[in-house]
């Protein structure tokens, strides 16, 4: 029997409640799946998914079913920025899982459908599909078309810094910013974003070729009611969200993440992913698995082209074809059938004919925008994990995104306890080639870990300042970022952790190749190993905890609770 159809026996009032919103009789006893999405009036990425949430209720209607519609409405980072709105960001991942659960746990269902395009929601989607182990497929919610000159919204940080240096008019940054969202949809560069509908691929949670299709069109609609149907069948052969994704997923989804030369953030996502499956995903996997990785996908910020270019070459089917003779094949997804098979049904059925007459529209070629394996734009992935007495638990660097000239350097640190202190030093040239700026205090549990996009932004737009300094922090950056940005330090500084020691004038070693970033001097002066290591157990000994800056709400509780940032911040 059906869990819905169990409970019913249980509940009576399940049935004439039911009733009572419109259901019929006959409703009563078919299948019953949830369509869960974000939709609301939020952002670009939520306000079309109405559309799509009602396709894939369609879906399960033609197949047999009946679909009830649940909301649990997500947050724009975009919005966010630039005032304490961002602290928000991540702890909203984890309220959007919870109230999932609640919705999933609290009414008998049979399957789920999910829908979501944006940052943190396609994570904590992602996350509750392991945590409930239901019948369930995620349907991405596309990617939005670039503006004139193909401009993304990741530029407006650039002109924003631009437009504050007196380099550009006020009109000149109007027009930028009234231009850059020219449709619903994900932002359309490989931001968190793309990159976590990527991932929900890649993991086989999202039907084949789903992820970043257009936001507008057909294509994603028809996408969402083919989900509502597969996510009956998946209830049929009693595969759960569990019974698909292994370890061996996650290694798939890892590999694609450094073709895509995917987000940083991704970091904290799969990791939290992870630990909802029952599986632990540490930095170490990441780093050893981006080792001599194929980059390919020339798509902003590291490379040239808006994210909605990546669907006209054929999409994460195409990346994964340049892959495949790395990848475990093998892994089932929630088609019922493995990557392979998946993989090889998409090239009988003719997905990549209409790729060149896609292409023709931009004016592009194949090889402009996904290059092949044997040719990549880099071999050692996207992602490095740094360690050393200064993150004795590691740091996040997206190095695909920095400058070559600050993959080694000795820099001088030049601490703030705050992005507000460290973006007005550098927009009023307080800092200076060879500087290292330490933003502190706003990791999981200082400030509830928010981007320091702007300040990422105004050190890469600069031209003095792009390649001569590096700005390190224990929170993170915006899929946007660019430059030599380093992130996730952990321990962080509201744990007592060594950034939280760092003063004005130590040496700073970095060395991305050699994964290495530590405090190597003081007062400009090198220092040994030991003591090094005296003088930081004597800072510490001094060290005292800040108070809280949230005890209450929402951000209380995150802040005393989350987990480090190389966990990836979740809540226990």
């Amino acid at each position: 029997m059906l869990k819905s159809q169990h409970l019913r026996t249980l509940s009576p009032e399940i049935d004439p409640l039911r009733v009572g919103m419109g259901w019929t009789v006959a409703d009563l006893s078919r299948p019953q799946v949830m369509v869960e999405s974000t939709f609301g009036d939020s952002h670009p990425g939520s306000a079309h998914l109405l559309t799509l949430t009602d396709a894939a209720a369609a879906g399960v209607a033609q197949a047999g079913g009946k679909a009830a519609r649940y909301f649990a409405t997500d947050i724009c980072d975009g919005m966010a920025q630039g005032h304490d709105g961002i602290n928000f960001s991540l702890a909203s991942r984890s309220t959007i899982c919870d109230l999932i659960e609640i919705h999933a746990s609290a009414t008998p269902f049979d399957a789920a459908v999910f829908l979501a395009s944006c940052d943190k929601s396609v994570p904590a989607q992602l996350m509750a599909m392991g945590r409930l182990d239901l019948p369930a497929v995620f349907v991405p919610g596309g990617v939005m078309a670039p503006g004139p000159d193909c401009l993304t919204l990741e530029q407006i940080g650039t002109y924003s810094a631009m437009f504050q240096r007196r380099e550009i008019s006020q009109a000149e940054f109007e027009g930028y910013q009234h231009t850059a969202c020219p449709s619903c949809g994900a932002c359309s560069f490989m931001g968190t974003a793309c990159t976590m509908q990527v991932m929900a691929e890649a993991l086989g949670l999202a039907l084949p070729g789903s992820a970043l299709l257009p936001a507008v069109g057909d294509d994603l609609k028809d996408t969402a009611r083919r989900a509502g149907a597969a996510a009956l069948a998946l209830s049929q052969q009693g595969l759960t969200a569990r019974k698909i994704v292994t370890m061996r997923s996650f290694e798939n989804a890892l590999m694609v993440h450094a073709a895509i030369s995917g987000s940083s953030n991704a970091l904290l996502h799969l990791p939290a992913i992870a630990h909802e499956f029952g599986l632990r995903l540490d930095g170490d996997l990441f780093d050893r698995l981006h080792r001599g990785a194929h980059y390919l996908a020339d798509i902003r910020p590291a490379g040239r082209w808006p994210a909605e270019y990546l669907h006209r070459v054929g999409g994460i089917p195409a990346v994964m074809e340049e892959l495949r003779p790395i990848l475990h094949l093998d892994v089932l997804t929630v088609t019922g059938k493995t990557l392979g098979e998946n993989l090889d049904e998409l090239k009988k059925t003719g997905w990549y004919d209409r790729c060149p007459a896609l292409l023709a529209q931009v004016g592009r070629e194949k090889n402009d925008i996904l290059r092949p394996y044997a040719d990549p734009i880099g071999s050692d992935g996207a992602i490095a994990i740094l360690r050393g007495n200064l993150a004795p638990d590691g740091a996040e660097v997206k190095h695909t995104a920095v400058p070559k000239e600050m993959f080694r350097a000795t820099l001088n640190a030049r601490p703030f306890d705050s992005e507000e202190e460290a973006i007005d030093a550098i927009l009023h040239k307080r800092i200076h080639p060879g500087d290292a700026v330490f933003i502190r205090y706003e990791g999981p549990r200082g400030s509830g870990m928010p981007e320091m996009f702007y300040t990422g932004e105004a050190i890469s737009s600069d031209p003095e300042l792009s390649a001569s300094i590096a700005l390190i922090t224990d929170g993170r950056f915006s899929g946007a970022s660019r430059g030599p940005v380093i992130g996730h330090v952990s321990p962080e500084a509201a744990e007592g952790g060594p950034i939280a020691l760092v003063e004005e004038g130590d040496l700073i070693e970095l060395d991305i190749p050699g994964r290495r970033l530590a405090i190597v001097g003081v007062k400009g002066k090198q220092k040994s190993e030991a003591e090094m290591a005296e003088l930081l157990a004597a800072r510490k000994a001094r060290w005292t905890p800040r108070v809280p800056k949230y005890t209450s709400g929402v951000l209380g509780r995150f802040t005393r609770s989350a987990a480090s940032p190389m966990a990836g911040a979740y809540l226990p």
